[in-house]
């Protein structure tokens, strides 16, 4: 048993073999997955949230810090995506890399990451949404906009406890039932929603840029509250670590190979592509935010952009604005719910999931079992927990995905040096993928004990699990049994 745990799936540079799933994408409309989820919550809701709590001012030096870890990742995603072109993302590069229960433990922990962050981004754009409404003087019961037991004002004026976050649900359901109906028709409209955000972005900036005062920046970096992580550049670290959430984009490209035409060619110039336009846009966009309000009121507020949009006081405008980021969160919710299906599907065609999760419906063509229960499961998490919980959690799975993505590299430069790379990273096999490393462990470090706890938890399940069920249906197990001693797996 011991020997199966660090069996590692053979690498092949040719396109990997049918899944039922059609493929329809090329390089673009992978950059527009990439940049669709990367500017979506981390940007319209996070940016708020970490600077009132942790960075202040100082909220484009933590995207910046995130952006350059990440950019080291990011490298190392785009060698092992011309190199290794099959769905699952880090888990597959893992299994290939270092073995299988290396794998499992990546695999499990993007189940996390995605769960976590489709919550997240659910639960950002039901405060837009509430914003929205409000503006066309229709008003939902606070009761319904908040985490259970959350205190809550009523309309006459009394306190109450929250029910549960409600419009999670309907924006959930609605971009589960497009993925449903098929991925062309899908991919399509991603890519017009990306265009109308990125439309959006553009007319914030120019509108609020006026109204930035430079007295909102001072102090930088404020002192340290006396705790780690609130403020100070602890608290700047701390927020970086938060805003790892946001570069998650290029993660969600590299599960796509199964739906691109050609994966090797496509997918490290998306990749990256996505990963510099995003990281631009991101600290201009956190910079005019805190230059119009003060960083101070931005403390647990899930959609600072709308708290801005109406110190800026052009109603037409906030409610163009305010409807075109609620739009384009649609296209944040498509890549993560489709990136969690292509992990589920990869982990059970590798005999680690069971097959309920690689079914695919005859007629779209999609594995609606999968998307239904991520549905369920992220509905779940975006009703009952506050977003900061949420952020934190999807930050640290996304850090250990990238750790582990770079070690990857090493070990394949070492491992399968002749394997066809269409893409090798620049500086030799150990400059940027340990630079990776080190980055994304020092970011990991800056975050919170209870952040790490909710980690070990959900890892330990998964080990559960493992040993439970999928070394013993392993596809790598089961085919390297003699002939005479094969069983067919459920």
């Amino acid at each position: 048993m011991m020997s199966s745990l660090w069996r590692k799936k053979a690498i092949t540079s040719s396109t990997p073999p049918s899944t039922g799933l059609k493929r329809i994408f090329g390089t673009w409309q992978l950059i527009a997955i990439g940049v669709g989820v990367t500017i979506g919550a981390g940007l319209f809701s996070l940016t708020g949230v970490a600077s009132g709590l942790y960075a202040g001012p100082a909220i484009p030096l933590a995207f910046l810090i995130a952006a350059v870890a990440a950019s080291f990742a990011g490298l190392c995603y785009a060698e092992l995506a011309g190199m290794i072109p099959s769905g699952g993302s880090a888990y597959s590069y893992a299994y290939a890399a270092l073995g299988e229960l290396v794998a499992w433990i990546i695999g499990w922990d993007l189940i996390l990451e995605y769960t976590v962050s489709t919550a997240a981004v659910a639960s950002s754009w039901s405060g837009y949404m509430t914003s929205f409404l409000r503006d066309w003087g229709i008003v939902i019961d606070p009761r319904l906009l908040h985490p259970p037991m959350t205190l809550v004002e009523l309309p006459d004026g009394h306190m109450a406890h929250a029910w549960f976050n409600a419009p999670c649900l309907f924006i959930l359901w609605l971009v589960t039932i497009m993925l449903t109906r098929g991925m062309k028709e899908s991919g399509r409209m991603n890519s017009l929603i990306v265009g109308i955000k990125v439309c959006v972005l553009v007319g914030m900036i120019v509108a609020c840029i006026p109204h930035v005062q430079l007295a909102h920046f001072h102090p930088f970096i404020p002192p340290n509250g006396g705790h780690y992580g609130e403020f100070g550049f602890s608290g700047v670290m701390r927020a970086a670590g938060m805003a790892f959430l946001a570069y998650i984009g290029f993660d969600i490209v590299s599960t796509a190979a199964q739906d691109t035409k050609n994966p090797q060619r496509s997918m490290p110039f998306a990749i990256l592509g996505s990963q510099i336009i995003c990281a631009i846009v991101y600290v201009i966009f956190s910079a005019v935010l805190v230059g119009v309000v003060d960083y101070h009121h931005f403390a647990n507020d899930p959609s600072p952009v709308a708290t801005v949009m109406d110190v800026v006081n052009l109603p037409w405008l906030s409610l163009l604005i305010k409807g075109g980021i609620c739009l384009g969160y649609v296209s944040v919710i498509y890549g993560l719910l489709m990136g969690q299906s292509r992990i589920l599907m990869s982990m059970s065609q590798d005999g680690l999931l069971p097959a309920f999760f690689r079914r695919m419906n005859s007629r779209s063509h999609t594995p609606v079992p999968s998307h239904m229960l991520s549905f369920l499961v992220s509905g779940l998490l975006a009703c009952c927990l506050p977003i900061n919980i949420l952020a934190n959690m999807a930050s640290i799975g996304t850090l250990t995905a990238f750790a582990i993505v770079c070690a990857g590299v090493i070990a394949l430069r070492f491992t399968a040096p002749d394997a066809p790379r269409t893409f090798r990273l620049p500086g030799g096999p150990l400059l940027i993928p340990s630079l990776g490393i080190i980055s994304c462990g020092s970011v990991m470090l800056s975050m919170s004990l209870i952040t790490w706890m909710r980690l070990i938890v959900w890892l330990a399940i998964g080990a559960v699990i493992y040993f439970a069920y999928s070394i013993r249906h392993s596809q790598l197990r089961t085919d390297s049994r003699p002939a005479s001693c094969h069983s067919e797996r459920p």
